[in-house]
């Protein structure tokens, strides 16, 4: 058993929907959670227009009674406040004169043939044989992880139960470093919750982002940045070293580069482990001193790793760092060259933001917990809730006596 989830919708379309597969009966499922996180996914200095227009909900139509999944399909709805402008630009009959009369006066209602440099727009176009780039930036648009922020939601809900908890704050937005210091979890989440501008725990980095962002927009550029995914309460065993396709480190780098703009991913001490000796990366293992009856009999000097030993959690947190590219569509155009014409131009210029990387932390933040759960549920999983409590405590009754 395991959790799947398949979503589909364009950013200008009706609504964006996914159909989430494999959670067990009788989990708690609270709408005003998933509401939250979809509100944080909104936040931001630097976001554009498009977040004055949408106020994301999600309307759950099949899988939930009485606030309780049944075992079967979840369908999450996220209705686009914005498509009463797009019906005809992007209508999904074909059009009528009236309607092509509309679209001929209608700026946006041209079809879109300057590829933007760094965004999927030209190699797409090749791909699926289109002339009117639109066609493709409508699916491929960031407006797609609405629905991963809402599946996550529920994967955290799932995990929360088993007390695992997920939280993310940014590391670094352009050349602005955050400083974290010796700060708690519970610090570090509830600073990060706090900040809606930037989702940062370093008080005196905030300053510095926001003449950042006020500098980039000013000159029509955009800002990238690093954001930072923790994950506590996992059991040992999560994971596989068995194939290659079952490490979960894999499938959490796979996943998170998967999201619109992510450029590098890390676990732990990431790529500084690469220049330094063995003996000043990996984690000593010592006695633990038990605190209760379910804890294991080992503990780590230090957390290097990430959580993550040959694919598999060793009961540290997990920690992962994201790198997040600039946005593709700059209010100073790059060159481009026009499909139809074949002639120099300015790529085209859609409504953007200056930077989305406090909302790409929140993004990441429910991808890594869709992936925990994926492997959660395969270590523990049963038809209902009773089933995976059971299991899951049967577990940590074993490996405690190890």
């Amino acid at each position: 058993m395991t959790l799947t989830y398949q979503t589909s919708g364009e950013s200008h379309g009706p609504c964006l929907t996914a159909i989430v597969g494999g959670l067990p009966a009788g989990m708690g499922v609270s709408i005003d959670e998933i509401n939250a996180s979809l509100a944080r996914r909104q936040q931001g200095f630097g976001r554009g227009g498009r977040m004055k227009i949408e106020r994301d909900t999600v309307e759950i139509t099949s899988g939930v009674r009485f606030g309780k999944t049944l075992g079967s399909p979840v369908t999450l709805v996220v209705a686009n406040d914005d498509w009463k402008n797009w019906t005809d630009r992007m209508s999904v009959t074909p059009l009528t004169p009236a309607q092509r009369k509309r679209l001929s006066d209608d700026p946006l209602g041209a079809p879109v043939t300057q590829p933007r440099p760094g965004h999927v727009d030209l190699a797409a176009i090749m791909k699926w044989d289109q002339t009117d780039i639109r066609n493709v930036l409508e699916r491929a648009s960031a407006r797609a992880t609405t629905t991963q922020v809402a599946v996550g939601s529920l994967a955290k809900q799932l995990l929360r139960v088993f007390g695992i908890e997920v939280i993310s704050h940014m590391l670094q937005l352009g050349k602005v470093r955050a400083t974290v210091g010796d700060l708690s979890l519970t610090q570090i989440q509830r600073r990060a919750l706090d900040d809606e501008d930037f989702h940062c725990v370093d008080e005196s980095a905030r300053d510095k982002m926001l003449r950042a962002v006020r500098r980039a927009r000013r000159e029509g550029d955009t800002l990238g940045g690093v954001n930072e995914i923790i994950a506590v309460g996992l059991p040992p065993g999560l994971g596989s070293c068995m194939d290659w396709d079952e490490r979960l480190d894999g499938r959490l780098a796979g996943a998170l580069m998967a999201v619109q703009a992510m450029k590098g991913v890390e676990i732990g001490m990431g790529f500084a482990a690469a220049e330094r000796l063995g003996s000043e990366v990996h984690d000593e293992i010592v006695p633990r001193r038990r605190r209760n009856p379910l804890d294991i009999a080992y503990a780590r000097t230090r957390n290097n790793a990430g959580g993550l030993e040959g694919g598999i959690t060793n009961g540290e947190p997990l920690v992962i760092r994201v790198a997040q590219k600039p946005i593709s569509t700059l209010m100073r155009p790059l060159r481009s060259v026009d499909i139809r014409t074949k002639r120099s131009v300015d790529a085209v210029r859609e409504r953007s933001d200056t930077t989305a990387v406090p909302a790409g932390g929140v993004i990441c933040e429910h991808v890594v917990a869709i992936v925990i759960a994926q492997a959660f549920l395969e270590k523990f999983g049963g038809d209902s809730m009773t089933e995976i409590r059971r299991n899951h405590r049967g577990y940590l009754r074993q490996i405690a006596k190890m």
